[in-house]
């Protein structure tokens, strides 16, 4: 039975899930580095050290809060999915709920204990960053939460499942773009600047795309079963467009960023990531069978977690 609930927990999109974390938590330490350039000439090592004033339990804490996040997502939308019938002639993968491997009782319970762990968690990170002297950062990172745990949950559950009706790609660009670099640079230096919205753009559109190329592949399934993606509502011609403007854009706004930020060449690492990204838009616009898109999907996923740490090293180099 375990063994179920962690085929549920689809552990490949995990490295996606903390992509946006990642990046925020680079850029929110290398800004703090050099906001204290004045007092601290010890360099990074001893910088991360003892007399780091970062703990680094908050990087810890939000990637744990933010797997716990993706895992009830993904219980969620096995269940929510499961009970509507629209996995039962879907690609790729085997869902839980749809054979039958896992009953809707337990993957509900199973929703309620990563729900409470989950809260738990983000309510630790909160205390972490901002103690008992911001309260009103504590309230709003605790209001982002719930929204969180809603949104993870309301994507297939329900009547009015918002990845029933072609929203889901707004909600990806929202929570795993803006909210997860943007909150996680917030957590670490208590500032926005615009520029930070750059890199959550990026991770957003490539984030997006993962999701677009999902339902690139499940398009006639869902077509039938009456789930209304965006690909269902524009076709997979205008998808593929879709699809490649969200790659390009990715790019763009890395790219404006590390030119607004210029320091250093080592800034342009993140351009290796673009190479598997490259060679994966060759594959989608010469492709004319959706079902061997699934392939895709775990390289366009696991770019972006590269793209995520090469560009957060750039940026600290």
């Amino acid at each position: 039975m375990f063994k179920n609930y962690i085929k549920a927990a689809r552990l490949r999109t995990l490295p996606l899930s903390v992509s946006g974390i990642i990046v925020g938590g680079f850029l929110g330490l290398s800004d703090l580095y050099h906001m204290s350039l004045s007092t601290l000439d010890e360099g990074w090592f001893l910088y991360l050290g003892e007399r780091n004033p970062i703990k680094t339990s908050i990087f810890w804490l939000a990637i744990l809060t933010t797997i716990g996040f993706q895992v009830l997502s993904n219980f969620a939308n096995d269940y929510g999915d499961g009970v509507k019938g629209t996995d039962e002639n879907r690609e790729g993968e085997a869902r839980m709920v749809a054979s039958g491997a896992i009953t809707p009782k337990q993957m509900k319970s199973a929703m309620i204990v990563t729900t409470i762990f989950t809260l738990v968690v983000a309510i630790a990170l909160i205390y972490v960053a901002f103690g008992k002297d911001n309260f009103g950062f504590s309230l709003l990172f605790f209001g982002l939460g719930i929204a969180s745990i809603v949104a993870a949950i309301k994507y297939t559950v329900g009547n009015s499942a918002y990845g029933y009706s072609g929203f889901g790609d707004l909600f990806v660009f929202l929570f795993f773009g803006l909210l997860a670099v943007v909150g996680t640079y917030f957590l670490y230096t208590k500032t926005l600047s615009f520029t930070i919205f750059l890199p959550a753009f990026t991770i957003g559109a490539l984030s997006t795309a993962v999701l677009n190329l999902n339902n690139m592949r499940d398009r006639v399934n869902d077509a039938k079963v009456g789930k209304n993606t965006l690909v269902v509502k524009i076709g997979s011609e205008f998808a593929k467009y879709y699809h490649y403007y969200l790659i390009a854009s990715s790019f763009l706004f890395s790219f404006l960023y590390v030119g607004i930020h210029y320091r250093t060449p080592f800034q342009f690492l993140f351009l290796i990531a673009y190479i598997p990204l490259i060679k994966h838009l060759l594959f989608v616009y010469n492709n004319k069978e959706e079902s061997l898109l699934d392939g895709e999907l775990k390289k366009v996923a696991l770019s972006t977690f590269l793209f995520a740490i090469l560009f957060g090293l750039g940026n600290v180099l």
